[in-house]
């Protein structure tokens, strides 16, 4: 693996650099863009939520540091549409955090949050699945978008 730091941690990083930076960019403030905020939010715990159910139904590892203890490749349920949906969870919950603290830092962070996870985390477990359930995964890779 390329990323030895757990991609919950670069989340809490994300975050707390959305938060902290909010002094150096224009303030936005409306009632919409608070609703926006719980909407994202609800949406990324339920799809992260539904992520970890999958994996814990088909009794396989949800650590992202080992990709290679698979022991299944889970392709139904929310996996159906995304094939990350944790990361697409945590994106979604930057995006919260991003509309009610500081939209357009956020934007940028989160951006970035979804470039390094590609990188160094999904590129690596996407080897690791080849690796594992080879044809399986070609044909679910084939199917189903990275993200969204």
């Amino acid at each position: 693996m390329n990323n030895k730091i757990p991609p919950p941690i670069v989340t809490l990083i994300s975050g707390f650099i959305i938060f902290f930076s909010n002094p150096l960019f224009p303030q936005y403030d409306s009632n919409l863009i608070n609703v926006f905020s719980v909407i994202f939010l609800f949406l990324g715990l339920l799809v992260f939520c539904l992520a970890v159910a999958s994996f814990k139904k088909y009794k396989t590892t949800v650590n992202p540091l080992q990709p290679s203890k698979a022991s299944h490749l889970v392709i139904s349920g929310i996996f159906r549409f995304t094939r990350n949906p944790m990361y697409l969870g945590m994106a979604l919950i930057l995006l919260s955090l991003s509309f009610k603290f500081n939209l357009l830092g956020g934007l940028i962070v989160t951006t970035l949050f979804i470039m390094f996870i590609t990188k160094f985390q999904i590129l690596p477990e996407e080897d690791a699945m080849l690796s594992l359930f080879r044809d399986e995964f070609e044909i679910y890779k084939e199917k189903t978008r990275r993200w969204i």
